[in-house]
């Protein structure tokens, strides 16, 4: 019997009418669906597309501890042969994952542990940081300009080093990190430039003034977009 194939499906930030046509085709045309929840059984990234899982697919429900006691490595070990095991009588797998599977995905601890044994195709999906610029209307880049992308969690000192050096950024995953973040946007100079929003595309959507956000309820999917001064300043020379 051959094997089946694994996909990672990017299913975007949010908006179920962001999937692209190959995610879609692929997601109602495969038995096995594999997805991350959380640690209360909910999955962010099959609620985006329930209402095309039509034909009544084996739901593979992953849990992934995520905290700075536990590592994740063991989950993704025993995710990875229960997905081995479907592989291997024969059944195709997707593993959905929000925003883009080569993008801070999930998927990419899976791809690792079973690219070698069993043909494996990603799908690329509209990333979250697309998704906050088209909800803000605001370009990111122009131009020449360098742009960069920084996890919350890293120290104070490295965010405020690699800001120096960018033209346009992005600060991803904030949560409990909100308060730091905000420190250090103040100390070099770019509060007037930032934007932040929570659960971009999502119903739940919110944009607020960096003032306006209460530091107990900035959830892990939100961010701060700082774009590039051509957005503020059009007269710049080209």
């Amino acid at each position: 019997m051959p094997a089946g194939r694994l996909y990672g499906l990017g299913i975007g930030p949010g908006d179920p009418e962001l999937l692209t046509l190959k995610a879609l085709r692929l997601l109602q045309a495969t038995p096995v669906v594999a997805y991350p929840v959380s640690e209360h059984g909910n999955s962010m990234a099959r609620t985006i597309v329930a209402d095309y899982l039509t034909h009544a697919p084996i739901e593979v429900p992953m849990s992934f501890p995520f905290s700075a006691e536990h590592s994740a490595q063991p989950s993704y070990d025993r995710a990875a042969a229960v997905l081995a095991e479907h592989l291997s009588q024969g059944r195709d797998v997707v593993v959905l994952c929000e925003g883009d599977p080569f993008f801070y995905g999930t998927f990419m601890y899976l791809f690792t542990r079973l690219r070698d044994r069993f043909g494996t195709e990603v799908v690329p999906g509209v990333s979250s940081l697309m998704g906050s610029a088209s909800v803000l209307g605001t370009p990111l880049t122009y131009r020449n300009d360098v742009f960069m992308v920084l996890p919350a969690m890293l120290p104070a000192e490295t965010l405020a080093t690699r800001l120096a050096l960018a033209d346009a950024a992005v600060i991803i995953k904030l949560g409990r990190h909100f308060p730091k973040v905000y420190t250090v946007l103040q100390q070099v100079g770019l509060l007037a430039r930032a934007h932040y929003i929570q659960c971009a595309t999502m119903p739940e959507q919110q944009v607020l003034a960096l003032e306006q956000v209460d530091p107990a309820q900035v959830p892990y999917f939100s961010m701060i977009v700082i774009p590039s001064l051509w957005h503020t300043d059009p007269g710049l020379p080209a």
